[in-house]
């Protein structure tokens, strides 16, 4: 069953605005679409935007060829909801940039985890942002342009 397992993790999310998560979704059939560099910046002004609105706070991202790590305090709503505006918005602008207006751009689902109370949210960007240097597609995260720490 090829969505059991996102609707496993729906059934057991608990959203709590303020709380910190590090979240990951990817690419449909992982395909490689944040290769292109234009795609990468919408999909990213579109992690911003969600902050503007008052959804989200970022506190780091690395947006990988096929998929995206996300590491964000909750402010508005649930993460259910975020995730629906950020990956509907992503994905009209990059399809729209490519001419593939109404194909499916993300995986159905995403995965979420809790930062714990006294858990330093550092150690995680950390983690995230090394993503690219894991992977071989970088010598240096200053060679990788599609990462970001930010801090409140």
């Amino acid at each position: 069953m090829p969505h059991a397992h996102s609707h496993r993790l729906r059934t057991h999310r608990f959203s709590r605005v303020g709380r910190g998560y590090l979240l990951t979704t990817v690419t449909r059939n992982r395909a490689p679409v944040f290769r292109d560099f234009a795609s990468a910046r919408l999909a990213i002004a579109e992690l911003r935007t969600c902050d503007t609105i008052g959804l989200s706070s970022t506190l780091a991202y690395v947006l990988m060829p096929d998929h995206l790590h996300w590491l964000v305090q909750l402010r508005a709503g649930t993460l259910s909801d975020l995730m629906r505006r950020f990956k509907s918005c992503s994905a009209a602008s990059v399809n729209h940039s490519r001419g593939s207006q109404g194909q499916a751009l993300w995986q159905p689902g995403f995965h979420d985890r809790a930062v714990r109370d006294g858990q330093d949210p550092r150690t995680i960007a950390r983690y995230i942002i090394e993503n690219p240097l894991r992977a071989g597609l970088a010598d240096s995260i200053g060679d990788y342009p599609h990462w970001d720490v930010l801090w409140l």
